[in-house]
């Protein structure tokens, strides 16, 4: 149904600009950036963000999202996920929160570009989201003007299609 929330989530990963402020900080594993951790309602708009920094796995960043759509929006029973979330930890934490997490995955024989179902939701988003300049890259050194920034993309966004229907 148009306009109902179904928690799609995912990741992007966001390579730093010219900022090298935390480069020590993951010097052990060597990746610098963030990653935007999203859930979106059906029509793609933003639900939830959270952002963590790039060595982190996609599976952990995704638990503060649960705790996050659980709280506000109790009534989200059916969560999309992409095969990166498919982790054994992240799936009992959404069965404790009584969610139903449905993976989409490639096909093993899928060769080339193929649109996988409920997928380009959230691709769709993130889109939107590089829209704006300051969101191509991650030029803040602080996360929470990071996440600001990301609000306010999206709060354009919804508004410029509210305007133009």
């Amino acid at each position: 149904m148009r306009g109902e929330p179904y928690g799609g989530g995912d990741r992007q990963p966001v390579g730093q600009g010219s900022a090298s402020w935390n480069k020590e900080l993951r010097r052990r594993r060597k990746i610098v950036g963030r990653k935007r951790h999203i859930a979106v309602d059906t029509d793609g708009r933003l639900l939830m963000v959270h952002l963590t920094p790039a060595d982190i796995f996609d599976s952990a960043g995704a638990q503060a999202i649960l705790d996050s759509i659980r709280r506000r929006w109790p009534w989200v029973k059916h969560l999309f996920a992409d095969g990166a979330y498919d982790r054994l930890k992240l799936m009992d934490k959404a069965a404790y929160l009584d969610f139903v997490v449905e993976i989409i995955r490639r096909s093993d024989d899928q060769k080339g570009f193929e649109v996988l179902p409920r997928r380009w939701v959230v691709e769709r988003t993130f889109g939107w989201m590089t829209r704006w300049r300051r969101l191509v890259r991650d030029y803040e050194k602080r996360i929470d003007i990071s996440h600001a920034m990301i609000l306010v993309a999206m709060g354009g966004n919804l508004i410029r299609r509210n305007a133009h229907p």
